[in-house]
């Protein structure tokens, strides 16, 4: 389990820098380059709103962006259910194999450990 949290933990990381990454990189026409838009839209889409990124560049990139976050939380849920799988086939099924041979051991002895019935002649 402490293997499967730091490989989760780890690609997070990764996942976060991914996603900065992502949402800091602007595609952009030429013209919007010649007229300064580079100099204005950097960083996340609030920083690049904020220093007055055309509205033009901005919605060009929109559906970039959401593909980007989108993407971010489908990585997140995937590690999650990684996480959970991790939880229940090293811990839950084999404590329930477990519980079962356990069970099934004490009933053969239980089994084996009673006198037999007395046998009664017909009358």
């Amino acid at each position: 389990m402490i293997v499967a949290f730091n490989e989760v933990r780890d690609e997070m990381a990764y996942n976060n820098v991914d996603l900065k990454k992502s949402l800091s990189t602007w595609d952009m026409t030429d013209v919007q380059r010649a007229a300064g838009a580079g100099s204005r839209c950097y960083g996340a889409p609030e920083t690049a709103r904020a220093a007055c990124c055309p509205a033009d560049v901005l919605a060009a990139n929109e559906r970039k962006h959401r593909d980007t976050i989108d993407e971010y939380a489908h990585r997140k849920a995937t590690l999650a259910d990684y996480l959970w799988h991790a939880f229940v086939g090293y811990w839950i099924v084999p404590a329930i194999f477990l519980l079962v041979v356990g069970m099934l051991i004490v009933s053969i002895r239980r089994a084996l450990r009673r006198p037999p019935l007395p046998c009664h002649p017909p009358k």
